[in-house]
């Protein structure tokens, strides 16, 4: 495994381009965002994604999430109504995951195989805005919780300890906020929060009651 240890707020390039290379051959990275560190993956790798569910110990309905760099990126994966793009305008770039339905764009095998939904969000994190600008496209990501734990990791060591022969690189800006993003269901008539974490809903408007 890499690891590229980077300057949180003006992140080295060169260490940033090494690790797209890894994510472009398909390697797993384990990614700082604005919430908790979170395991990232090429979107139209279906052996990497496929890796990325196996690391993280979950099946095909838990909702992966498209980390994109921006909402023009983002209206090109999800359908979007006016209402939608009001709250979405809100709460990014942010703490918060926003599950909606996915378009064509889409590959089959990342969105939600019963609803056809997918999650997306813009993280509010340096490093990552930075790699997102590299890489050219959205990454396919998950918190980086391990398979039977129930909190995210967020120290760079402990990652590469446990994950030393599944993943391909660390990219360790130093210890992230250990908080989950807030997940927001915008699917239906109403949104609906399925997650309380580090994105509070009263500022796009919303009650958690």
């Amino acid at each position: 495994m890499q690891h590229f240890e980077v300057h949180p707020d003006n992140p080295q390039p060169r260490l940033l381009k090494q690790a797209v290379a890894l994510l472009a051959q398909g390697g797993i990275v384990a990614v700082p965002t604005d919430s908790s560190y979170a395991l990232a993956c090429h979107l139209d790798d279906k052996a990497a994604v496929d890796r990325l569910r196996r690391v993280r110990g979950v099946d095909d309905r838990h909702h992966l999430t498209l980390l994109c760099r921006d909402l023009g990126e983002l209206a090109s994966y999800a359908r979007v109504d006016n209402r939608q793009y009001r709250l979405l305008k809100l709460g990014t770039p942010g703490p918060y995951t926003f599950i909606l339905e996915a378009t064509k764009e889409v590959p089959r095998r990342v969105s939600h195989p019963q609803r056809k939904t997918i999650g997306l969000r813009v993280p509010e994190h340096r490093t990552l805005q930075a790699l997102l600008e590299l890489h050219g496209a959205p990454l396919l990501a998950t918190t980086l919780i391990p398979p039977g734990d129930t909190e995210p990791l967020n120290d760079p060591a402990e990652i590469r300890a446990r994950f030393e022969h599944e993943l391909a690189a660390v990219i360790d800006a130093g210890a992230c906020p250990l908080e989950p993003t807030t997940v927001i269901d915008l699917g239906g008539d109403e949104p609906v929060v399925l997650r309380l974490g580090r994105g509070d809903p009263a500022a796009l408007g919303l009650s958690t009651v």
